[in-house]
């Protein structure tokens, strides 16, 4: 698609995607929605993609929902107080940035956040999906929504404790005051903190060591079997799921060129492909509806 609030390249196997409204800080809007969800859907159908890099242009990643959009915040109309199940199950109800997430959370290839700068609101939420996130030294994050009357969005409720554990959650969103990467790394949001020109490089690097040295297929499996078992009732669905996993991918070419590569002291050429070779149980998961389960 013809894009206008991103830009997409992608150079020896890595998919940098850049929010690309920098005269408003990348402020988020339906329309970035849609488009970030064509990229990634591009990125996990080209082989050729093996890690995404998420960034912003200018000097902030997101800086939010775009205030000044009318439907920033929400689409619906409805009455708040009303019981009525069908009010509530309409589509056009439901949270964009929770569109969004979903999204990144069954993407195939690994996502790296590379946050250049502010990032509040949905442009921190939007970044729990992601699977590594590194930030600039000025970067600023901000779970504000207690301050603008709503709460939190893009399914951060599920994201936000599994990231960063519950207690720490739930001060950065009660109190939705903006903090620093310091604070951000000290309470497990972020990996690592950068100087402004090194941000890319070092997300680069990440990228690469993933694209040079790893099988694509036992990446994008391992990327679902984590996140999909953060989940999980027992370890025991964790030991059904990991042996199918290991005798499926036991069963392929990919093995023997890591035990010969391995051998051999040379960089693996691993020949299975996501676009053809994934596992026949998978996916192992029935994807739920918008409407299923419901009041359960």
């Amino acid at each position: 698609m013809d894009y206008e609030t991103i830009t997409t390249e992608t150079e020896d196997g890595v998919m940098t995607l850049t929010l690309n409204r920098p005269d408003r800080l990348n402020a988020f809007t339906n329309r970035m929605k849609d488009e970030m969800i064509a990229a990634f859907d591009l990125a996990d159908a080209d082989d050729a993609v093996r890690a995404i890099i998420v960034t912003g242009a200018g000097r902030g990643f997101c800086a939010g929902a775009d205030l000044d959009d009318p439907e920033a915040i929400t689409s619906a109309r409805i009455d708040p107080k009303s019981g009525d199940p069908g009010v509530w199950a309409d589509p056009m109800n439901r949270d964009s940035g929770g569109e969004l997430v979903l999204r990144i959370f069954n993407c195939l290839k690994p996502v790296i956040a590379a946050v250049n700068g502010p990032a509040v609101g949905v442009g921190a939420t939007m970044q729990l999906p992601m699977d590594i996130r590194i930030a600039a030294e000025g970067a600023r994050f901000g779970f504000v929504f207690a301050r603008r009357g709503i709460v939190p969005e893009a399914a951060s409720s599920w994201f936000l404790p599994r990231v960063v554990g519950m207690s720490q959650a739930l001060e950065w969103c009660y109190t939705g005051r903006v903090f620093d990467a310091e604070e951000a790394r000290a309470g497990g949001l972020i990996r690592s903190i950068h100087a402004p020109d090194a941000l890319l490089p070092a997300a680069r690097a990440i990228a690469r060591e993933i694209a040079d040295n790893t099988a694509p297929v036992s990446v994008a499996l391992m990327r679902q079997m984590m996140w999909r078992m953060a989940g999980a009732a027992h370890p025991i669905k964790a030991h059904r799921l990991d042996s199918r996993a290991i005798a499926a991918r036991g069963a392929m070419a990919d093995l023997a060129e890591g035990v010969a590569s391995f051998k051999e002291k040379r960089a693996p050429v691993f020949p299975d492909r996501v676009s053809r070779d994934m596992p026949g149980f998978f996916p192992w998961w029935d994807e739920p509806g918008w409407l299923e389960d419901e009041g359960k």
